[in-house]
């Protein structure tokens, strides 16, 4: 699906999304991915556990984490959500399509928002 640019230059924009990845300011990743405000990532352990989202609490700067789940959304573990916010990160689980439209958004406000993607399969 096709996003509308929002954004400022110099922040990453989710442009579109499909079963085989995603197209982020401009450049082409095929499967799951991190984005952040100033760069995106493959995301190599694409695991719901704070192992898998290692790579988040050590880029700092995230007050919001947006896990998109590819078509489906389900709870995130209690225990995940508590070693978060003990770093100081807040999460909130939704489809990817839902995660991809809210982060562009909040990046369009500044805020300090990520988001943790799986292809929509």
């Amino acid at each position: 699906m096709e996003l509308t640019r929002i954004v400022e230059a110099g922040r990453q924009v989710i442009e579109r999304y499909g079963a085989s990845g995603f197209r982020i300011s401009g450049a082409i990743f095929l499967g799951p991915v991190l984005v952040f405000p100033d760069r995106t990532l493959d995301w190599p352990d694409p695991r719901v556990s704070f192992e898998g989202l290692a790579p988040v609490v050590e880029h700092g700067d995230t007050e919001l984490l947006l896990l998109g789940l590819g078509r489906r959304m389900t709870p995130v573990a209690a225990e995940l959500r508590s070693q978060l916010r003990a770093a100081g990160i807040a999460i909130e689980a939704m489809d990817t399509g839902a995660a991809c439209r809210t982060y562009n958004l909040l990046i369009a406000e500044d805020r300090r928002v990520a988001a943790a993607l799986l292809p929509p399969v």
